[in-house]
């Protein structure tokens, strides 16, 4: 009797008769594709239009079945420890390392391995290729939110019937439908609760966005600012509906301003729209700060003031920002954006002992021209700024500009410290020196 177990005819070199039919199926599956591939195989263009059809749907559900199998495999050799033998710390990680996928995706793929081992019907679709990945994680998702303790606490009978109630609208539905669907999970399981339920998921949804909201900006020398934003969805969708109006092909200039170009590419139409809606803003609209509202002052002579559209020159913002002479005038003439112009006329900037509180006036030329706290060293901006009196008000000081300058809420308490000196500086700044 021979020891040697004989090889079924037709197996691929490398196998066994003992191999694991998944094992043996991706080794005849990499065969076929190579040969597929091979420079002498039929090109693609080769297929009738129904073919090509029937090609694409096919491998859909393709793909979704052997990513079915290949998460099967993930989860299973992560628990097994098959990938341990390097010292990996999970199969995440060899996976990530040994087929150059980015470990975040890697890591990423063995938690949905995992989680799909205890959504049997969302995984069972997937296998038969029923599910997509992308459907398939948007259900996991909208089951694993169902609270699981509490007074809307959902039960594992009431959880399975939500899975397949998912499992069913993704015949009918993409993922991005699928994910609206699901937010709306708990109506199928106690419709009577059900608003009451999504009142407080919304109360906490929004404290949640309340908290990660947040604005970042950042000039660069190219005459560009950067940023990047997160709002809640309440404010985002007041954002969306104003940009998509002013980026609309139908709106109406009757409003003065110009409408957007339609043939532009729709990211620099919205963009356009964003600068039009910030210099819409009112002025006397937004919050006022150390006295005097959030107002943007152009410095230009009167000349450049008075000047063509086309004539050149430099105007500086009081912020420091420079812009050509061409946008000042535009920004002067058709926004609430003030200039101030020299040698022109202007507000009464000196009041003497009739006023003791700056004027919104005076506080637009100190924040012009000292552009911030005037401590040495400090680069708070006029917006965070008081006007202070040099010589006080309670000496005889004048409310004046001559008499003013501005500084940030630290150091105008210091000002006023006895436990600090502070010296007046030839160029204007302030040095403070805690008293021996």
């Amino acid at each position: 009797m021979s020891d040697t177990t004989e090889t079924p005819a037709g197996t691929p070199p490398g196998t066994s008769a003992c191999t694991h039919p998944l094992a043996d199926f991706t080794t005849r599956l990499r065969t076929r594709l190579d040969q597929l591939t091979a420079t002498s195989a039929r090109p693609v263009w080769a297929m009738e239009a129904a073919e090509q059809r029937q090609v694409l749907t096919d491998l859909a559900t393709a793909t979704a079945q052997l990513e079915a199998l290949r998460l099967q495999v993930l989860a299973e050799a992560d628990r097994s420890g098959a990938t341990g033998a390097e010292a990996s710390a999970s199969a995440a990680e060899w996976v990530a390392h040994h087929t150059r996928q980015r470990r975040v995706h890697a890591r990423s793929d063995l938690k949905f391995a995992h989680a799909l081992e205890h959504h049997t019907a969302t995984s069972t679709a997937m296998a038969t290729g029923v599910v997509n990945p992308d459907q398939a994680r948007v259900i996991v998702r909208s089951v694993d939110r169902l609270p699981i303790c509490g007074e809307f606490a959902v039960d594992d009978e009431q959880r399975t019937a939500a899975e397949q109630h998912l499992v069913a609208l993704a015949r009918h539905h993409d993922a991005k439908e699928l994910e609206v669907l699901g937010a709306r999970l708990f109506e199928v399981i106690a419709p009577d609760l059900a608003e009451a339920y999504e009142g407080r998921s919304l109360e906490a949804q929004e404290a949640a966005a309340a908290r990660k909201t947040s604005l970042t900006m950042a000039h660069t020398a190219d005459g560009l600012c950067r940023g990047r934003f997160t709002l809640p969805a309440l404010h985002g969708a007041i954002l969306t509906k104003a940009i998509l109006g002013l980026a609309s092909p139908t709106r109406s200039d009757s409003d003065g301003e110009a409408v957007i170009d339609p043939e532009l590419p729709t990211p620099v139409r919205h963009g356009v729209a964003f600068t039009q809606l910030l210099e819409a803003l009112p002025a006397d609209a937004l919050p006022t700060v150390g006295g005097g509202d959030i107002t943007v002052v152009v410095t230009m002579r009167l000349d450049q003031l008075l000047a063509g559209l086309d004539a050149a020159g430099v105007a500086t913002l009081d912020t420091g920002t420079r812009i050509s002479a061409g946008e000042a005038r535009r920004l002067a003439c058709a926004h609430r954006i003030i200039p101030a112009v020299l040698d022109g006329a202007s507000v009464p900037l000196d009041l003497g002992r009739t006023r003791r509180l700056h004027t919104k006036g005076q506080r637009l030329a100190l924040a012009q021209r000292d552009r911030g706290c005037t401590a040495t060293g400090c680069d708070r901006p006029p917006a965070l700024c008081h006007a202070h009196h040099d010589l006080a008000w309670s000496a005889g000081g004048a409310t004046s500009v001559g008499n003013g300058r501005l500084l940030c809420g630290h150091h105008h308490r210091r000002v006023h410290d006895p436990a600090y000196h502070h010296r007046v500086r030839p160029d204007g700044k302030i040095d403070f020196h805690r008293r021996e």
